[in-house]
């Protein structure tokens, strides 16, 4: 079916790749709106339908390549693009909180369950890197790590959703203090609509991820970048676009926490595409073949999302040109990575 994509030029498949990024930030967009409903409607909460719906379903695209990408025997692409696209992700927050001018956005959307949600990412990244490190041992050509990481994923989210519905511990308010609560909506959508617009806009993201796949192999045969330069600085970015949009827009509809979770939550799962790559690569032990490059962006990560926990929870007011010292510090981070990666 994609069998022609691999007779592109460059100049040709670079404006797929461009038309393929444009889809994706279209629907990103349009996503927010939905979910944003979806989250007031069902009672879900800003947090939960950010982190799983929102998370899960702009996570459609990179998914697709990471898989197609390990499938045909491209383990590099495929780690690359899954943990460059948790990197990229939060960088995202990190311009999200830019158009956020009255305070920092850790500040104003404080949410336990972004909380927990950020632990758990870094159990899962964490979790990917001992992988590496253990046996090369597989069942039917999967390694028991992708299984711990799926069993860990569900066994998080069930702890997200205790702590959200029984707290331990609650943000002290503050005057820019943003509380999630359910709002008046005059979108006359049924619920039913809203639920088939949510599925096909998800579905038109996964194809497009699997475009992006083929597009990414030209690009890399082509220009003789590394798979890890193209995976972790093309493919994260493009398939990461849904985020930038749909955080940016959730800020701007006022949906704070929404814009957060759904940066965490979508990082969260996004560690699962490491997990179905492996299921995908049919060569052994994805985990066993990752290149030094790979592996520091697990490392740029994890330090990362430490940085941004510790902002969630410091809740650190004042902000400088409209972006606080954990954004910079993100940023400079994501940086140091796209540095690295080029030079290495």
């Amino acid at each position: 079916m994609f069998a022609f994509f691999e007779s592109l030029s460059l100049t040709a498949a670079l404006g797929v790749f461009a038309l393929c990024a444009l889809i994706i930030g279209t629907i990103g967009t349009w996503l927010t709106g939905i979910v944003d409903q979806l989250a007031d409607r069902t009672g879900l909460g800003e947090a939960i339908a950010g982190s799983v719906m929102l998370g899960a379903a702009t996570s459609l695209s990179g998914i697709m390549v990471s898989v197609a990408a390990a499938a045909r025997g491209q383990p590099e692409l495929a780690m690359s693009n899954a943990l460059g696209g948790i990197a990229v992700q939060t960088a995202f927050l990190a311009l999200a909180d830019i158009t956020y001018r009255r305070a920092n956005l850790e500040h104003a959307a404080p949410s336990i369950g972004n909380l927990m949600q950020s632990t758990l990412l870094i159990c899962l990244l964490s979790l990917l890197l001992l992988g590496g490190w253990t046996p090369p041992f597989t069942i039917l050509g999967i390694h028991p790590v992708t299984v711990l990481m799926f069993a860990g994923y569900g066994y998080g989210l069930l702890k997200v959703r205790d702590a959200q519905n029984n707290p331990m511990w609650r943000p002290r308010r503050t005057r820019e203090t943003f509380e999630d609560s359910p709002e008046e909506s005059s979108d006359k959508r049924t619920l039913m609509m809203l639920w088939v617009q949510f599925l096909a806009l998800a579905a038109l993201l996964g194809l497009t991820g699997l475009v992006l796949e083929r597009v990414a192999s030209v690009i890399t045969q082509a220009t003789g970048l590394s798979a890890t330069s193209v995976g972790a600085l093309l493919t994260a970015v493009a398939t990461s676009l849904p985020e930038l949009v749909t955080s940016i827009a959730a800020v701007r509809r006022g949906a704070l926490t929404l814009a957060v979770g759904g940066i965490i939550g979508g990082n969260a799962f996004d560690t699962l595409f490491a997990a179905a790559s492996d299921v995908a690569y049919r060569d052994g032990s994805i985990y066993h073949v990752m290149s030094d490059e790979v592996m520091l962006w697990v490392a740029i990560t994890l330090l990362m999302t430490g940085v941004m926990l510790m902002g969630l929870i410091r809740r650190e007011r004042q902000n400088w040109g409209g972006i606080g010292f954990e954004s910079v510090s993100i940023l400079v981070l994501y940086g140091l990575g796209a540095v690295l990666t080029l030079v290495g």
